[in-house]
């Protein structure tokens, strides 16, 4: 079965999920821009940062979810459903942002290698995925996956994605200007199990997949427990959630 993306339960932390994409736009250098893309736009709540930011320059935004397409258009974007994978850089393509998609993409550093040489001189490709899959709430999910005897399938790993000097190091290879780093965002979340709502928006998706109603309710409330333990609430109700990501931009020389 299809994972299904949930535009409503993705956007519930939009404050928390939009930051990386701001960071990121901010070590994008280009003043102007003739085409600008929105690779795996989702819900499209980024992609006015991209049309706010080079008001002349043509709009391309698409994502392989119907309902994050759907979601998009909804909100103005002329989003199309495609398969990143399948996607091409045009002549004109001067900044790429591809936000939180690669780590759903096992090949994406073959990708990169057939993406980035196709831009055009003085082009950006900046990308960001989660680096945070050996934390607690990853592990809390694959031991409690494993204790159960699921396979597992579609959940992240530690080898999803590459370390900033692994993408630096890609990106040099391919004779462009890299630029990469990690940051860890201490999230301030609220509400009650805050981080196990946070995941089921996310990790958990391809798991919520595969499994009926009454299964899927009894394994979170198994990790429910163990996340509450992992990530305790503070007295004020607030709860303290590490978030690292790993940056890249890459230049078209």
């Amino acid at each position: 079965m299809r994972p299904v993306w949930d535009p409503a339960k993705y956007l519930s932390f939009r404050a928390h999920r939009d930051r990386p994409a701001h960071d990121l736009l901010a070590r994008v250098p280009q003043k102007e821009a003739r085409r600008v893309v929105d690779l795996g736009c989702g819900a499209g709540n980024l992609t006015a940062l991209l049309t706010g930011r080079w008001p002349a320059a043509a709009v391309e935004a698409c994502d392989s979810s119907p309902e994050m397409v759907r979601a998009a258009r909804d909100r103005g974007v002329d989003a199309q459903l495609q398969d990143a994978r399948d996607w091409h850089p045009r002549p004109d393509t001067d900044v790429v942002l591809c936000n939180a998609v690669l780590q759903w993409i096992p090949e994406h550093p073959e990708l990169l290698r057939r993406w980035l040489p196709a831009l055009p001189s003085g082009a950006s490709f900046a990308f960001q995925v989660p680096g945070n899959f050996d934390s607690p709430s990853y592990r809390a999910i694959r031991e409690l996956v494993a204790e159960r005897g699921w396979t597992g399938q579609g959940l992240l790993r530690a080898d999803s994605v590459l370390d900033p000097v692994g993408y630096a190091g890609l990106i040099a290879d391919l004779g462009l200007f890299a630029d990469a780093w990690e940051t860890t965002y201490v999230q301030r979340l609220e509400g009650e199990d805050p981080v196990l709502e946070w995941v089921s928006g996310t990790a958990l998706r391809p798991l919520r997949a595969q499994l009926p109603e009454e299964a899927w309710q009894d394994f979170r409330a198994d990790l429910a427990a163990r996340l509450r333990a992992a990530y305790p609430p503070r007295p004020d109700g607030t709860t303290w959630f590490p978030f690292r990501r790993v940056f890249a931009v890459a230049h078209q020389r």
